[in-house]
């Protein structure tokens, strides 16, 4: 049996790695993909390995392991380093017949292991892309991003304020300016009126959650989310005067890239469940302080429908370059 191996640290793992691993198993019998991390990675180690794990998981001939890197010597040169490398991966792994990479180590690499050496794509032409580029401009290379991946690069941004000022409509509108998807206020699936308990607003809380966490799976760069955990607790007191632990937990769950506090400068307009357009000041301080209280920076909308689309385009057209 001809045994393969390739090293890397996937930061992230992206289409090249794929096509890379694709390629290798191609020339062997069984191919040990190596993940190497340090305490300092800019990515948890143990979700680049969940990645990978999840990628190649009907695989049984690609065998996904993770290792700590604490034998390198990066003041040596290349050649001793090699040497370092080889002598950890002989005494971690079953004797390796073939080195297959994409990198300048590589040859004196599978020298040290006295395996043999292939080379894909070295100068990128197939694949032309880097870790370091993903991780420094996401929405640049969005497409070279794998899809189990891509949640975690997703921007997300909460719409936020008191009752009927826009929010549901302009999440809508936004989404289908920006060819994504959005989440909506969950909880009018859930209740038909404000005569709700606790149990109801934990359900409410939860489902709104767990709708945020199965969009971002699909959605396209970034994901527009109708209300969020902090409004749920703020209608928890307002109607029931009390707020469970569990909406807290949940607010720390899911964090945003930026909030939109919506200011009550439209017409309000009753729905069977708004109730509160007589007191659209006091509530429109509340959702504020909220924010104010967490030190969450935030953008006002407000004006016109149009003049409300322009400030919420331009701040996410920003966003997306980052």
């Amino acid at each position: 049996m001809k045994r393969g191996l390739v090293i890397g640290k996937f930061l992230p793992v992206h289409n090249g790695h794929l096509a890379l691993i694709d390629f290798a198993k191609k020339h062997c019998d069984e191919l040990i993909v190596s993940m190497s991390y340090t305490a300092t990675d800019p990515i948890d180690s143990d979700l680049r390995l969940a990645w990978l794990k999840s990628i190649f998981e009907n695989r049984s001939d690609i065998v996904i392991e993770k290792v700590v890197d604490d034998f390198d010597d990066e003041s040596k040169p290349l050649e001793a380093r090699t040497k370092l490398w080889a002598y950890f991966i002989q005494k971690k792994y079953p004797p390796i017949d073939l080195v297959i990479n994409s990198e300048e180590y590589g040859e004196p690499f599978a020298k040290n292991m006295g395996a043999g050496h292939l080379t894909f794509d070295a100068e990128r032409n197939t694949v032309p892309i880097s870790a370091t580029q993903i991780r420094r401009q996401p929405m640049k290379y969005w497409n070279f991003i794998p899809e189990i991946v891509k949640p975690y690069f997703l921007k997300k941004v909460c719409f936020y304020g008191a009752e009927s000022t826009g929010k549901s409509t302009m999440a809508k509108k936004m989404a289908t300016y920006y060819n994504t998807d959005y989440v909506p206020e969950v909880a009018r699936e859930m209740i038909t009126s404000n005569d709700f308990t606790l149990d109801d607003i934990v359900a409410i809380g939860k489902a709104q959650a767990a709708r945020v966490i199965e969009k971002s799976k699909s959605a396209n760069k970034i994901l527009f989310c109708d209300t969020d955990a902090i409004t749920t607790q703020i209608y928890s007191e307002q109607y029931l005067h009390e707020v469970p632990k569990i909406l807290h937990q949940l607010e720390g769950e899911i964090k945003y890239d930026k909030y939109f506090l919506f200011k009550p400068d439209v017409p309000w307009i009753s729905d069977g469940l708004r109730d509160l357009g007589h007191r659209r000041d006091e509530m429109e301080e509340k959702f504020k302080s909220a924010l104010e209280k967490r030190n969450i920076p935030y953008v006002l909308v407000q004006g016109s429908w149009e003049e409300r689309f322009e400030i919420i385009r331009n701040e996410i057209d920003e966003l997306l370059l980052d």
